[in-house]
């Protein structure tokens, strides 16, 4: 097996483990919760194959969902990896086009932008499909800056946490 497959994997169950053990669990003033679990589909390979993103995307979220008693995870999660090339170009240009990223270096402005996307469309969606009523959306909009701001935290983090050593 390919070593990025085997890291996907093991990335996949570890991020999925650890949002239900304890981001699930956590809930600070009633309404903020962070969403880490979208780090699988935000660090997957740039040069991965698509339909597997857009499968495991659709998968993690319907695990989510079903610890969370909602069904709004996985319309998130696939619509998230669905938009991720969209977002790969407007956040790094021509870089994209060579297929040379990787995310979990270090923090630049273009990957900053890129995960900032990611995470506030994702939890845009997210609420968007939670609450489904369009008079609730400045409530939508509330939950969406807090918890993104949350996520964003948590995220960045967890990818300095996670990130291979430098090798000399």
């Amino acid at each position: 097996m390919n070593p990025t497959v085997i890291i996907n994997i093991l990335r996949f169950i570890a991020l999925l483990a650890v949002q239900v053990a304890v981001f699930n669990q956590l809930n600070l003033f009633g309404f903020i919760n962070a969403y880490p679990y979208i780090l699988y589909i935000i660090l997957y390979p740039a040069n991965g194959n698509k339909a597997v993103l857009l499968l495991s995307a659709f998968f993690m979220g319907v695990l989510q969902d079903q610890f969370c008693d909602t069904g709004a995870h996985a319309v998130a999660c696939v619509t998230l990896a669905y938009l991720r090339p969209a977002f790969f170009r407007f956040s790094f240009g021509v870089s994209y086009e060579y297929q040379t990223i990787k995310i979990n270096d270090r923090l630049s402005p273009e990957r900053l932008i890129f995960i900032f996307l990611s995470v506030i469309t994702h939890h845009f969606i997210l609420f968007m499909m939670e609450l489904f009523r369009f008079d609730l959306i400045l409530d939508v909009l509330l939950r969406t800056i807090v918890t993104t701001l949350f996520t964003l935290i948590i995220s960045i983090i967890t990818i300095y946490l996670i990130k291979p050593g430098k090798q000399q």
